[in-house]
């Protein structure tokens, strides 16, 4: 099992900042793909952006490529997104997801992801 606990949402303008932070916990020692998901109210829930946890390689969403970066400390077992230049439409829930298993053909599918953190909320006025 893998628990995620997610903090650093809040409230911010158009065209600020937040950093997320993901804590892992549990049988983190085989984790192999980390994700940022968010989810707002009457959508599905949508990739933000990936890490595989080995190579460090990343993907994002064309969405927030160039603004959003997704960054690991293996020491600390901490997965972080830094969001600049938020945008109003980008208000919603924000999930930590972790995967321990290389099988699925999409990480992008939150289906992918067998943990989830509880979410942190992200509002952004404009």
């Amino acid at each position: 099992q893998v628990q995620l606990v997610e903090s650093g949402g809040g409230s911010v303008q158009a065209g600020g900042s937040l950093r997320l932070s993901c804590a892992a916990s549990g049988y983190t020692y085989s984790t192999y793909c980390m994700g940022w998901f968010r989810q707002a109210p009457g959508k599905e829930r949508e990739e933000v952006a990936l890490i595989f946890v080995a190579g460090g390689s990343t993907h994002y969403a064309d969405s927030v490529k160039g603004r959003f970066t997704i960054s690991q400390d293996k020491a600390k077992n901490t997965l972080y997104q830094q969001m600049n230049r938020l945008k109003p439409e980008e208000t919603a829930m924000y999930y930590c997801a972790s995967s321990t298993d290389s099988y699925s053909s999409d990480y992008t599918r939150p289906e992918s992801f067998p943990y989830w953190g509880q979410g942190t909320q992200v509002t952004v006025s404009s």
